[in-house]
């Protein structure tokens, strides 16, 4: 009798718990992500808005007669335009792309466009991986986005060492949207592991910009390169808390009234500490931007505040529930946001006014703090023991010798895969390379 009496009082805490779970998951908002990051300068942040731009010039057939072009335009000119490539130059193994050369700027870009929804090709790429199919660099990448990014660099390699070579102070930059980014961010690593057929160019001159970025590569590797790539979130954007396979990714997009609780139950279930630990989880790359525009029970968006950090535990780690978690991220809208979150910044602090002189020393400041900044997340990587984590030191990472060196410890013998590549495939090339680690 006891028991039977106890029953409606475990079923009371049950349901209490149950109400408090609910309560704080709905009261968890994208703000909560990034709430103890920095803000971000204009200097760092410019770059944004004008890659948007880019990665929605590649939906164009033609750049000079535009059919969507935004009130601002694309902000390129036609002539400056190296290429252009569709799913039939790229045989469908990578997304259509733009070689751009920025001579405003001084830059070369390389823009990918996002995942288009009625193309075989791009699912193929996107569920081109199981958990821990790819071992890369000490660490774990999607397989897909990787096979695509080296399809790219087989194709691009020279037109890129021409270029580099030509213009010897210019950056090389990748862009992408959604699918474009894993590809974009992926291709970013492989140019800094094979600088050497690029050119020699210096690492400082590699630079990705992953707009609503995939979870591509594992944790370690996202610290490690977050000197190159920098990932840009819109406030509650689905896909950077997605985890890969990618085909939960499908799940929530076409099914996300059913799936979407279940998601945010599981990954709330799922410590923190168990999910840092698991060598073969991936995670949005780089340095990451978040831009957030809206706040809890408050209607319409407000003017939109850039957060940024390193981190490396409260990483884009739970799905948000939200009506905006798919509009949120669409290129034209982040591109919109983008563009007035660096108004905003422009008019609070008017860098072009400032004398060249301080402007270049105030550049200095910002990189020297953005580097101690890597310096302390490496750390925090390693305290945290997330696996194949190293000291700076180990990696060389911020080594101004290892930086001005072509090759890097992971290096993946890129001139070898060019020379092999009639005869074997990179997934055997890459087998053999596995072995011998």
């Amino acid at each position: 009798m006891s028991i039977i009496c106890g029953i409606p009082l475990l079923e009371c805490v049950y349901c209490l718990a149950c109400a408090r779970w609910a309560w704080k998951r709905c009261l968890h908002t994208a703000g909560h992500d990034s709430e103890n990051w920095g803000i971000a300068t204009a200097e760092e942040f410019e770059p944004v808005p004008r890659m948007c731009c880019y990665i929605l010039a590649v939906y164009e057939d033609d750049l000079r007669h535009p059919l969507w072009e935004p009130p601002e335009g694309y902000g390129i000119n036609p002539d400056w335009l190296e290429h252009k490539k569709s799913y039939e130059d790229t045989d469908g193994q990578a997304p259509p792309y733009i070689l751009y050369l920025d001579h405003d700027h001084e830059d070369i870009v390389l823009a990918f466009r996002g995942l288009n929804l009625a193309k075989e090709s791009d699912y193929a790429v996107l569920l081109d991986n199981k958990l821990g199919q790819r071992k890369f660099d000490g660490g774990y990448v999607h397989n897909g986005l990787l096979k695509a990014a080296e399809h790219v660099l087989l194709m691009e390699s020279d037109t890129l060492k021409k270029l580099v070579m030509k213009y010897p102070n210019y950056t090389l930059t990748f862009a992408g949207h959604s699918l474009g980014s894993g590809v974009a961010t992926l291709l970013a690593v492989l140019a800094v592991q094979n600088r050497a057929e690029l050119g020699n160019i210096d690492r400082r001159r590699i630079r990705c910009y992953a707009i609503a970025p995939a979870r591509c590569m594992s944790l370690n590797l996202a610290v490690r390169y977050a000197d190159v790539i920098n990932s840009v979130v819109l406030q509650d954007d689905f896909l950077p808390r997605t985890a890969t396979p990618l085909e939960d990714i499908f799940k929530s997009l076409f099914c996300l009234p059913c799936i979407l609780c279940l998601r945010c139950m599981r990954d709330t279930c799922i410590p923190e500490e168990k999910m840092i630990k698991d060598p073969r989880r991936l995670y949005a790359p780089g340095r990451l931007y978040h831009i957030v525009e809206r706040k809890p029970f408050r209607m319409g968006r407000f003017p939109p505040e850039v957060r940024t950090a390193v981190p490396v535990d409260g990483r884009f780690e739970h799905i948000v529930l939200s009506c905006n978690a798919t509009s949120d991220h669409a290129i034209v809208w982040i591109e919109r946001e983008a563009r007035r979150a660096l108004e905003l910044m422009l008019k609070k602090d008017p860098i072009m006014e400032i004398p060249t002189k301080q402007r270049m020393e105030r550049q200095e400041t910002l990189a020297k703090e953005k580097k101690e900044e890597y310096k302390a997340a490496l750390q925090r990587a390693v305290t945290l023991s997330v696996p194949h984590a190293f000291t700076p030191s180990q990696y060389g990472t911020f080594d101004e010798e290892a930086e001005s060196s072509p090759g890097s410890a992971g290096e993946s013998s890129f001139g070898s895969v060019r020379r092999t590549r009639s005869t074997e495939t990179f997934d055997e090339y890459s087998a053999k390379e596995d072995s011998y680690r």
